[in-house]
């Protein structure tokens, strides 16, 4: 029997570690949201579910090579115990990249399970009898899942209704609109530096003048962008051409 669902946005998260969680998720924007219920979070650890009296959850991998494998039939125990499971996702460095919009995509879903990894992986069975969404947070190679899961939470949590801003504060963030962001600037209107250079805000934005101060935003925008992701730029530029 699983814990009843009671917010619009619910996640279980399958992991060895669940006393790695809520993390920083439980700091913070996130942090109040989980405490007002516009999030839940329930950990599962596949150890409970191992049948053996050393509760094992992995085994050494068909082939050889090298690490442990996590057992197939453990882990489809503990996903049973716990139906429903919504949208399950593996996390998993050979998985399609998380990007803005896969965030906010899955944000409008009411339930994820997230499966966590470990040793050097999952029986490849396991995902393909349960159709698992694979996704990585970047071409690198962690101890575990965990902190991926974390950062997937992190960037979809932050998009629910209630928990930051309005839309327009996220119509204007990084990768929302093909672009990078624009730079900030904040009081003192001028500040010395390390360096001793004093450096000030630039004019526009004191302007009180909206039009031109979107207008630079956007310009600045699109520097960055073509300047720092090319790839980003190509298609911007090709879908406002």
């Amino acid at each position: 029997m699983t814990a009843k669902q009671t917010a619009p946005f619910n996640v279980k998260i399958l992991t060895l570690f669940p006393e790695m969680f809520p993390g920083h998720l439980g700091l913070s924007l996130a942090g109040k949201a989980l405490e007002k219920d516009l999030w839940s979070l329930e950990t599962v650890n596949p150890r409970y579910y191992a049948t053996d009296l050393h509760k094992t959850v992995d085994d050494a991998p068909f082939g050889g090579g090298a690490g442990m494998v996590m057992k197939p039939d453990i882990l489809s125990n503990a996903l049973q115990a716990h139906l429903p499971l919504g949208r399950f996702i593996y996390m998993s460095p050979r998985g399609k990249p998380l990007t803005q919009a896969l965030a906010q995509e899955l944000a409008g879903e009411d339930l994820l399970t997230i499966l966590c990894g470990r040793y050097e992986g999952v029986d490849q069975r396991l995902l393909d009898a349960y159709k698992a969404e694979e996704i990585s947070i970047g071409d690198y190679v962690l101890s575990g899942g965990e902190q991926a899961a974390m950062v997937l939470l992190d960037a979809i949590i932050r998009l629910l209704p209630g928990v930051v801003g309005n839309s327009e504060t996220h119509d204007e963030e990084s990768f929302s609109g093909g672009l990078l962001e624009y730079p900030h600037y904040t009081r003192p209107a001028e500040w010395t530096g390390p360096d001793g250079e004093t450096r000030g805000v630039p004019e526009v934005l004191s302007s009180g003048h909206h039009a031109k101060i979107k207008a630079w935003r956007l310009q600045q925008s699109e520097a960055l962008t073509r300047e720092r992701r090319p790839d980003l730029w190509e298609k911007y530029r090709k879908k406002t051409s």
